[in-house]
This record gives structure tokens, sequence and C-alpha cells, in this order.
């Protein structure tokens, strides 16, 4: 990294050693852009890895010692299927560890380009120069590798594009090629996280020679019964629905959505694992199960639960029987890392789908990450997942959703949406590698909370996290006292600088300079207790009543979190939902039964997680 006696970099540094590098290389300067901006967006991350051990804007690979030590539902913490009618499925006793070895090819780019260009490995992780300069000798190796010339014309470089991908089969090397190629004749224009203005100009006229791509010599996928769009290479890599003793099965459940209920909700998650780990897992009975998983390199999908089918993947089940479950590839045991634009166009393309597919409104009360995700009673609280975590970029996913977060109300509006600009807002977060330990600066999507207009005021208290009542920490697992991008909340008091909100039961205050604002004004419905109510419960869960339960059914508990939702405080509604109760105990399917109440339920942004009131209790009105 330079040294803090470095002088700042000119704004068109970065432009220029592309330029450089091409040229040295013989590499198109458009395709060697394209390719960066479809891993890194062109940002260096402060030399930052990402979730899988790539550095840099070329996003070379260095994974050999950044292997976790244990996968995302392995940890004891959280019930994956959150179901009180069943012994709790944490994973424990299923792969505990990636396998021993190296790490594929893929994973290991970082040293191919130093004996390539020559420079050191360590150079390579930190100096931007010296990264691209590495991701060039990359390509021209590949061009060379198909025997074909260092052509001055981008389209005469599909096949090598598709090579440098690193997939091991012929859809998604082609889906990441093309990619590529859109953004060749699209062009892009931005400033990165280090203040480097990079510009590729659009060259709408280019046609690849998708011809190329035979000549790789690449695997064809398993396609099976997948559910996926055709702008995605997606595969077939079912998880196990098999008995093994006592009465146990696993590692999901039959059911026939939407058909015996809706699918209301799409969870983010990222695995804490690596691939190979990540589809080793989900094939054990053993453990839990998700829909879908999404490799880093290249945005590559696997299927491994029909839609209809109910996942164990949230810790929740009411959220697991009306939700779809989405696994990023991640496996740093740092949490302050980084997504590949390959995986976050990959996964916003499945989204669209799955949302127009089962009617799922493309806002943050429905794409969810598994961190807004509730606990379903008190106990249960301390171990729900953190997962995407602060440093998911939800605005260029929403972006990249169709749905940009833009304001939708004039100013001082009683709603607001968190939206701060990613790359210039840095809290400070702790216990990345070490507890109490700063992480390194890093772009985040979260703002942070306190009890007062001031960065010097405590932060708020989450009961639930800390029933002694103390303040939240900055912990980046602690979600305790955080507003994420895209959540609406209802506004409670505005002064100077700053905004407050309600938010579990209290005012929450943030920083928000009508100059450099880190949120939107926005409308929505906002909802309260009912005249007469001095306060009404907040649940976990939808759950029926207990008269709608048949004979044979056992009664679910309705059991409330242990916040209140307070009369004068109001809070923005996500949609409304009957009580139900998905009951599937057993492996044989016959005796299951969706129950279904009067009891209806409003979902609300209650914290930095949802929760639900119950219809009775409030009132709703504009916001």
């Amino acid at each position: 990294m330079p040294s803090a006696t470095a002088g700042t970099p000119e704004p068109d540094s970065l432009q220029r050693q592309f330029a450089v590098a091409a040229e040295r290389h013989h590499v198109p300067q458009s395709v060697l852009l394209a390719v960066s901006y479809l891993q890194s967006r062109w940002d260096g991350h402060g030399g930052a890895p990402s979730v899988t051990g790539g550095y840099g804007p070329m996003h070379l690979t260095d994974a050999v010692t950044a292997l976790a030590s244990a996968p995302h539902h392995a940890d004891g913490t959280e019930d994956a299927r959150g179901d009180d009618a069943r012994a709790p499925r944490t994973g424990v006793g299923a792969v505990a560890s990636p396998p021993a070895g190296e790490p594929p090819a893929r994973l290991r780019t970082l040293e191919q380009a130093a004996r390539l260009s020559g420079r050191p490995a360590a150079e390579l992780r930190t100096d931007p120069a010296a990264n691209i300069d590495g991701g060039a000798a990359l390509l021209a190796e590949a061009q060379r590798a198909a025997g074909l010339p260092a052509s001055a014309d981008p389209a005469d470089w599909y096949g090598a594009v598709a090579r440098s991908s690193g997939a091991d089969d012929t859809a998604t090397a082609a889906a990441y090629a093309d990619d590529v190629f859109d953004v060749i004749r699209s062009g892009q224009s931005r400033t990165t996280d280090s203040g480097q203005r990079v510009t590729l100009a659009p060259d709408p006229a280019v046609v690849p020679a998708t011809g190329q791509l035979a000549a790789l010599g690449l695997r064809d996928a398993a396609k099976g019964p997948v559910e996926c769009p055709e702008t995605v290479a997606c595969e077939w890599v079912p998880a196990p629905y098999e008995e093994f003793g006592d009465g146990d099965y696993g590692n999901h459940d039959k059911a026939d959505r939407p058909v015996s209920q809706s699918v209301d909700y799409i969870v983010i998650h990222d695995t804490e694992a690596d691939w190979d780990t990540t589809l080793k897992l989900v094939q054990d009975p053993t453990y839990v199960s998700w829909q879908y998983s999404l490799r880093s390199s290249d945005g590559h999908v696997a299927q491994h639960l029909a839609l209809k089918d109910v996942g164990w993947h949230a810790g929740n089940w009411f959220v697991n029987a009306k939700s779809v479950g989405l696994e990023h590839e991640g496996f740093l045991t740092s949490p302050d890392s980084w997504y590949t634009e390959a995986m976050y166009r990959s996964s916003a393309r499945l989204v669209r789908y799955l949302a127009q597919r089962f009617g799922i409104p493309l806002d943050r009360q429905h794409i969810l990450g598994h961190d807004n995700v509730p606990g379903t009673v008190t106990s249960t609280i301390k171990g729900m997942h953190t997962d995407p975590g602060p440093y998911w970029d939800w605005a260029h996913y929403f972006q990249l959703l169709g749905r940009p977060i833009t304001p939708s109300a004039g100013p001082d509006a009683g709603v607001v949406t968190i939206r701060p600009d990613y790359t210039a807002n840095r809290p400070v977060y702790t216990g990345c590698t070490t507890a109490g330990v700063a992480c390194a600066p890093h772009g985040s999507g979260a703002v942070r909370l306190h009890t007062a207009p001031s960065a010097d005021a405590p932060l708020v208290k989450d009961i639930g996290l800390y029933p002694g009542g103390q303040e939240a920490t900055t912990g980046v697992n602690d979600t305790g006292a955080r507003a994420s991008t895209g959540q609406s909340f209802a506004v409670a008091e505005r002064q100077g600088d700053w905004t407050a909100v309600w938010y579990l039961g209290q005012k929450a205050w943030f920083h928000n300079p009508p100059k450099e604002p880190t949120a939107v004004d926005a409308r929505g419905l906002v909802l309260t207790p009912k005249e007469g109510l001095a306060s009404v419960p907040v649940y976990g869960r939808a759950y029926p009543e207990a008269s709608a339960y048949p004979a044979g059914v056992p009664v679910q508990a309705v059991s409330p979190l242990p916040y209140r939702l307070l009369a004068g405080q109001t809070y923005v509604v996500g949609g409304r939902t009957p009580g139900e109760y998905l009951f599937a105990p057993t492996f044989d399917t016959t005796g299951h039964a969706v129950v279904r109440g009067q009891e209806e339920y409003y979902e609300i942004q209650f914290g930095h997680r949802v929760a639900f009131v119950k219809a009775a209790d409030v009132r709703v009105s504009q916001g």
C-alpha cells in the first residue's frame, strides 16, 4: 500500500494504468477494462480481498490460506429450520471445514499472474498498477493457449475472456463472456473507491467471435429440472430428501408452493465456505438446505431444491415456508470483504426472475438479508445469523434489480429510506479478525443509530440481544443499532443534520445532512397502536390462533418477542399476511398440512430485522 506520506494519485492514473498494461501485453484496452469491471467495478478495496480471496481491480485470487474454519450453518448458534415442532437443525455433525488440499485453479490466479508478469505476489495484492498488469498477462496467456493471435480487435478475444472466467462448464463461461462484451458494447464510467475516474467508451458495433467457445473443451453442466432465467448459467445439484435414523430426515421438506402457500420473501445469504464445500454440504442429508448457490468468480448458479419445496436456511420456520434462499459463495474468516460484480449481476437476474414468478415486491421488506430475518421467540434472537452483513452493497444490487433507491416524496416526508453513498460511507466496525479491533476501512450500506443527535451519544439498545439493558456495540456482527440500505422507517423527529426514526420501540438518530444525505425521503404505509392501546406486542412469526388448528396438529405458541410497539410510535408496513403454519414434521408427507387462521398480521420494519404485529391491534395510515 502507498505510504502515509505518498501523494494523492492523479484522478486519471488508474485509467492510464489500464492503457499501459493493455499495450504491454497486447490486449485490447476495452477487453481489459470490461473484464476488470465485471470482477470489481475497477475498485481496489484498499488491498482487502474479496469473499473468495481475490485482490485488486482484476480480482486476482490467492485463496490458499483464506479458507474459513466453519461453514455458514455449522456454527451451532442458529436452528436453520426454526420450527418448534422439531428438534433444532444447526448443521452440527456435517462437514465442518473445507476439504484439505489445494484450492481449484480459479482461486489461485494470483500466483499464475506473478509468474507471467514477473511481479511479486505481494505487489499484485496491494499495487493496483501491478494488479492490472498481472490481469492483462493472464488474458494474453489465455489468448495464446487458444492458439489465437494477439489481435487488436476485441471481438477476437471472446474465447480468452470465457477461459479467464475460471468456469469449468460451457454455459457459465459463455454467460461470463457475454456479460463482458455487453459492458464493451454499452460502455461504463464511474469514480472508484479510491477516487479514480475510469471510463470505457461504448463500442455498440462489436460482434464477438462466440464460435471460439467450442475449442475450450469445457463440460456441459447438468441442467436437470432447473428453474432459472435463461440469462444465467444454472445447473442442477439436488439436495437429498431421505431418512436416516430415529425418524430424522433431511434436508428439506416437500411442499406444493405456491398452491399451498404463497412465496413472499427471497433471503440473501453468504456461505462462509468455498464452492466445493458448499455443494458437498447441501448434498448431505444430515445438514440443511437452500434453493440456490451462487459462485463468486463467475456468477455460476446451482439449484438444489424445486421451488415448490421448503428449504431449511433462514432460522425462522414461518419465513422458510414462504421464502426462497440464495447462498452466495464466500469463505474468508474476515467479514470485511467484498463481492464480485459477476456474482451481483447473476444474483440480481435470478431474483428478478423469482420476484416475477411469485409476485414478490422488489423492496427490502421482501428481499431480505439473512440478518433481517427475525428470531422466532425471545430465546432465539441472539443466535440469529448476521450475513450478508454491512458490506453487501444493497444500493448497487437494487440498481441491478431495476429498482434503484431514489426519493419518492418531498423534503420532510414522514418516511425515510436508508441510502448512504456506499463508497464514502465508512463507519468504524470492530471484530472482523480480532474481537474489539477495528476492521479495515471499507464502504458500507449501513448507518449507525444513536440515542441522541450526536456522534458522541450512546448507541441505541436492543433488549433482545442485550437483556441487561446495555447499548449495542460497533461489532461487525452486532445488528442492534444498525439501519441498512433500502430499509424504510417512520420519521420520529428531525434536528439539523440529524434524523430520528422509530426503531425497536425507541427514537434512533442517524447523521443525515441535506448536502450529503444518508437517507432519501419516501412514501409508504405506516401503522401505530389503535386508540386506547398503550402498546401492542411484536412477533417474530405470523402464526394462526389456537382455534385454527385441526385435530392432530399441535397448536404452535403465538409467543411475543421482548419488544413493544408503543402508542405514538409508527412503523413502515411491509405487507399483510394471514396467520399460517406449515405442519411438516415427518418424512411421510401424507400428514403434512397448512394451518391458516382468521388472525391477520402486518409485517413491519421494526429494527434491523423485520417483525410482525396483529392487524387487530393497529391502525394503518399513509406515511
